[in-house]
């Protein structure tokens, strides 16, 4: 694998991602397609511009003529799609975007990749498609799909869309799903970058209901590693789950943080609860682990401190990217370059 194309590379998972295929694989070069929108922040890769194998694309993946312009620059082995609107609250205050850009936006990049022959192709999912657990169990890659949020239902859909281009067309695919992620360039309106933000501050954590809702924490480089281990050995038409294995109420993990940084639990602010709001979330990767040779190997005691200790270290980042300017860094850095591109 000599090229690929990464879609979403500078938000959080997808820089992660980026960052770390090109530090482990020096004969590999990525084209890099992102929008930026709010949580696209292209400094989040200032440390690999000037590497000669990154190339940095802005665009939009439903825009049909700009993709497959970017496809048309040179052979790609591979494309792996993290492109989406991903907060829930966000898509219950406004589904539109969620629907061009996770589900229209699917299908027109797998429609150029077909146009280019495209060999292989990820689609980066979540756990959330397949619904709300009860007290027992875990999600495996045969729990039927039952999305409960309009961000979930938008990517249920395009996992079928994906689906369906494999059956048809046989769509060269493989479809992977995750559990919450976390780690370093996670944007601050998720729970735990918003929590060591806030209380770094010592400004009050929104709790939403009583906290009892349940989440299985994966690292982010945990995911990363499965998504290159779906990449160059999954079987096509497959789906992977990848978990971390670390269940935890949201309420416990709200309490540890605040042990971990020593803040007072009057910081802790009870707010109304989402709608809809799923109960508990587990993942059962059993295949990923059998099939693709993968493990989670960070604990989520080490990796939330080590978490913790690099939002404490960038606290201008998280400062930036609260007021928006590194919206100024983008124009700074690329505004004349894409003007011309």
């Amino acid at each position: 694998m000599q090229r690929i194309l990464v879609t979403g590379g500078c938000g959080f998972i997808g820089s992660n991602f980026v960052r770390h295929m090109i530090s482990g694989d020096p004969g590999l070069s990525i084209v890099n397609v992102d929008k930026l929108t709010y949580a696209g922040n292209p400094e989040n890769l200032q440390d690999i511009e000037s590497d000669a194998r990154y190339t940095f694309r802005h665009g939009d993946i439903g825009d049909r003529v700009f993709i497959d312009g970017v496809l048309g620059e040179g052979p790609v082995d591979a494309v792996v799609n993290f492109a989406a609107e991903s907060h829930v609250d966000r898509s219950i205050l406004d589904s539109g975007p969620f629907v061009q850009t996770n589900i229209v936006g699917t299908q027109v990049l797998m429609d150029a990749c077909r146009k280019h022959q495209v060999p292989r192709y990820v689609q980066v999912s979540t756990d959330e498609v397949y619904g709300s657990l009860g007290d027992e169990g875990a999600f495996t890659e045969e729990t039927p799909l039952a999305p409960n949020s309009p961000y979930s239902a938008s990517k249920a859909a395009a996992d079928l869309l994906v689906r369906g281009y494999h059956h048809t067309f046989g769509f060269p695919a493989v479809i992977t799903r995750c559990s919450n992620n976390y780690g370093p360039y996670q944007f601050p309106e998720k729970l735990l970058p918003l929590f060591i933000s806030n209380l770094l501050e010592n400004k009050p954590v929104p709790v939403y209901g009583k906290g009892e809702n349940v989440r299985d924490w994966i690292h982010v480089m945990d995911h990363c590693r499965g998504i290159e281990a779906a990449l160059r050995n999954g079987q096509l038409g497959a789906v992977y789950n990848f978990g971390g294995r670390s269940e935890m109420r949201n309420i416990d993990l709200t309490r540890l943080l605040l042990k971990l940084l020593d803040r007072p639990e009057s910081l802790i602010r009870y707010v109304q609860d989402r709608p809809g709001h799923d109960l508990r979330y587990a993942i059962d990767c059993t295949r990923a682990e059998r099939e693709l040779g993968w493990k989670p190997q960070v604990t989520f005691e080490s990796g939330l401190r080590e978490t913790i200790a690099w939002y404490v270290q960038h606290t201008e980042w998280v400062a930036r990217i609260k007021s928006g300017e590194y919206t100024r860094y983008y124009d700074q850095q690329y505004g004349d370059r894409l003007s011309q591109s």
